[in-house]
């Protein structure tokens, strides 16, 4: 049997397997993916982001654990920095949720940034994929943290949680980000904090002034204390509220439109630019483009367009410098 099929009978190593094919690039694991994909689309997606030091590990570890009570099969896909020696995440599977590597009931996968930026990995998607053909009814997505660029998980996930803590000047932050654009809920985790409610109020005041439409879903701020177990299961309620209101409102079929426009234009971007950078690099084209560029003969732009003219026999550089 194929890898795929297998992993529709429950095999959890032939999931393993698949993940790490993914994320080394290989060009058999797309195929398991098809076979795959008619049976995705029944998870329900949460992404988490905020800063380092947050506590997101200890979030999702948390509410790993509320959704497993509820009976629930949870995934988790938690992004980690790459490391310089290795490529790999810097992390590995997270320590601090070891204590659900014996449930059959939660798969925890680590991914590695490998540079790409907005704190998500290039394979996030496919992987949260794999999870969502598994039967996994919860996939959670912890971004690596990097702060203020991690807007690839609106793009994802069903639901996106931002975290934030008191003392890092998380009112400038969520300026500087963005990150009122993103959530759909708000945390401030490690509430014991001095300046937890000081920053609760804040977060809530700059939603408060966020312009909105009617009918349009209206972000809370929560405070938590994910190391005491604090606040998680007025956290999960919140997130299942928004759930529901993405259904009943219809709101869903336009976000679920716009992930999917987005993974197709990934894959395509990703195929096309393999494809053409592989040939020129092999023919000797990419060399001498190179060259051209240092001794100012030949120009980027110029270059790209007959790579494209030359490669497709049709197609013109129609972008603007």
């Amino acid at each position: 049997m194929s890898l795929a099929e297998k992993i529709l009978q429950g095999d959890i190593r032939s999931a393993a397997r698949l993940m790490r094919d993914i994320d080394d690039g290989l060009r058999s694991s797309v195929e398991e993916l098809k076979k795959l994909y008619p049976h995705t689309g029944r998870a329900y997606i949460i992404g988490l982001t905020g800063p380092p030091g947050a506590g997101k590990s200890t979030l999702v570890d948390q509410l790993t654990a509320a959704y497993r009570k509820a009976g629930k099969r949870v995934g988790v896909v938690a992004i980690d920095p790459t490391s310089p020696f290795t490529g790999g995440a810097i992390l590995g599977d997270r320590i601090r949720m070891n204590r659900h590597a014996d449930d059959d009931g939660v798969f925890i996968r680590s991914l590695a940034t490998r540079g790409h930026l907005g704190g998500l990995s290039r394979s996030t998607g496919n992987v949260v994929n794999v999870m969502d053909a598994m039967g996994m009814d919860i996939v959670i997505i912890e971004t690596v943290g990097v702060g203020q660029d991690e807007i690839d998980i609106v793009r994802m996930a069903h639901t996106t949680v931002v975290v934030m803590v008191p003392g890092l000047g998380d009112d400038i932050q969520a300026i500087k980000a963005g990150i009122l654009e993103i959530g759909d809920v708000f945390v401030v985790n490690k509430g014991d904090r001095e300046g937890a409610d000081r920053t609760v109020r804040e977060l809530s005041a700059m939603l408060d002034m966020k312009p909105s439409k009617p009918g349009e879903w209206q972000a809370k701020v929560l405070k938590t204390e994910a190391q005491c177990n604090r606040g998680i299961d007025e956290l999960v309620a919140e997130m299942e509220a928004h759930r529901g209101f993405l259904f009943s409102s219809g709101a869903i079929n336009h976000l679920l439109e716009e992930r999917n426009a987005s993974m197709f234009m990934d894959l395509l971007k990703d195929r096309l630019f393999s494809e053409f950078f592989a040939h020129i690099k092999v023919n000797g084209r990419f060399r001498q483009i190179i060259d051209g560029m240092m001794s100012r003969e030949k120009d980027p732009y110029t270059a790209v367009e007959e790579v494209l003219t030359e490669e497709t026999g049709r197609v013109k550089w129609t972008g603007s410098a």
